[in-house]
């Protein structure tokens, strides 16, 4: 079987990165983390209420997402919305599956799960823009 350079750089026949996504998915869970304990250490310390928890959990979507989409862009080069609205897309994906398997009731669609996918994608987008 013949290597070529883009086999060994991680892309897959198509020309994907599929590694480097993965590691960039993997690096906005862990800035989520990150910042969702920090969010839970304010809550703990200060008492937030549930309206400014709610903003707060919004602006680690977008912000994970944002960066997220910013480190694939700048590695993708060209058509860096594009990388980072699928970067975004797939933060989303992720966040539902998980959400669908740990919740008791399911998901329910409507204008939470429809405003997340947008936030989400939208975040990405930006990222892969700023890059």
């Amino acid at each position: 079987m013949l290597h070529t350079d883009q086999e060994e750089k991680g892309f897959d026949m198509e020309g994907i990165p599929v590694w480097f996504l993965l590691k960039s998915l993997l690096f906005s869970y862990i800035l989520t983390g990150v910042l969702l304990v920090a969010l839970a250490f304010l809550l703990y310390k200060l008492g937030l209420s549930e309206k400014i928890v709610s903003i707060a959990i919004i602006v680690i979507y977008v912000v994970s997402t944002l960066f997220g989409g910013f480190v694939t862009g700048k590695r993708m080069g060209n058509r860096r919305f594009l990388w980072g609205l699928f970067m975004g897309s797939a933060y989303f994906l992720v966040l539902a599956a998980v959400s669908l398997c740990m919740g008791e009731g399911g998901i329910q669609v409507g204008n939470s799960l429809l405003t997340t996918l947008v936030l989400c994608a939208g975040g990405g987008m930006l990222g892969g823009m700023l890059s």
